[in-house]
């Protein structure tokens, strides 16, 4: 598979990490890179990762090229992505950011790219696919939205839940790491309380996961709420799910039911262990289950948790859709 990166911040450089460091990028040919950023400035971004550590491989620039263990990938800064020629690109991975509006994300098309796939929620995409969920929707559609991290997250979970036991309704709490959108001390953003300082407080707000959810799972719209609250940890969040049953279980039985189903799925993880947050990172599922904090009230009621690293779980499932894609699903 050929793909390009448009856009090398947290998600791009995630998922060039992946590409060079695991089997997830066995047959994958980057074929450039383009971010508006100094070239040095990215290089050294890369190398040195303050979440997963230094590239443990050789990272230099070397006349507009990006040499990182022997691949020399091609380094461009165009603000308008229109001018580069992509035309031997399968799928360009649109990581900016801002790829909204129709004129943003058809820009890729527009150079040549055979498809494009925008690592989060985008009005302008054909379809929003959550791998593992509801990727059979792709049907050949050339501009694809990969949800949220979040989205990918919980849809994987209320799945789960719903496909072994069936789910009346129910509510969701992410607790999720601070990111770029908040301020690191006070400072004005569109949100009163995300405009505190995001290292110092836990920051209750939105996601635009519940909507997502309603996309991707359509037969469950309008059934399950939710909310976030951001916390001062810089890796890993986690979803708190709580959802009535549409029957009755034992908890034991419910739960030997959930880990076969979980153990099961291409996307899913589930511990028995007692976890915290940094264990989980750099962990490749959309959502790792903790089955020591999963409760049941009434046989009907339902309370289940899970880890997941929001930037390498969502960075991978933006390969493995790509994939889909680039094989013309």
């Amino acid at each position: 598979m050929k793909i390009a990166i448009n856009g090398f911040g947290r998600i791009g450089r995630t998922i060039l990490r992946q590409i060079l460091t695991s089997p997830r990028g066995d047959g994958i040919e980057v074929l450039c890179i383009n971010d508006i950023a100094d070239p040095e400035m990215c290089a050294y971004l890369f190398q040195y990762d303050s979440t997963f550590g230094p590239y443990p491989g050789s990272v230099r620039l070397e006349d507009g090229l990006f040499c990182v263990d022997g691949h020399r990938i091609p380094l461009h800064q165009q603000a308008n992505i229109t001018q580069l020629d992509l035309s031997e690109v399968e799928v360009l991975l649109d990581c900016t950011g801002i790829a909204r509006t129709t004129d943003l994300a058809e820009r890729g098309l527009g150079a040549g790219a055979g498809k494009v796939l925008i690592s989060g929620p985008s009005p302008a995409a054909e379809v929003t696919v959550v791998y593992g969920v509801n990727d059979a929707d792709l049907d050949g559609a050339r501009i694809v939205s990969n949800a949220s991290c979040t989205t990918n997250a919980v849809a994987a979970l209320v799945q789960l839940v719903d496909q072994v036991a069936g789910i009346e309704t129910g509510h969701m709490t992410t607790i999720h790491c601070y990111t770029n959108s908040q301020p690191m001390v006070d400072a004005p953003r569109g949100d009163f309380a995300r405009s505190r300082a995001g290292a110092m407080s836990m920051v209750p707000t939105t996601t635009s996961a519940m909507h997502l959810i309603d996309v991707v799972l359509p037969h469950l719209k309008g059934r399950i709420s939710g909310a976030a609250v951001r916390v001062p940890t810089a890796s890993v969040s986690a979803v708190d799910l709580v959802v009535r049953l549409r029957s009755t279980w034992a908890q034991e039985d419910l739960l030997a039911a959930l880990k076969t189903a979980a153990e099961a799925s291409p996307i899913l993880g589930w511990t028995e262990q007692p976890l915290v947050s940094s264990d989980l990172r750099a962990h490749p599922a959309s959502l790792i289950v903790a089955a020591p904090e999963t409760r049941m009230v009434d046989g009907q009621q339902l309370r289940i948790f899970g880890w997941y690293d929001n930037e390498w779980g969502f960075s991978a499932r933006m390969l493995d859709v790509a994939r889909r894609m680039a094989a013309g699903a």
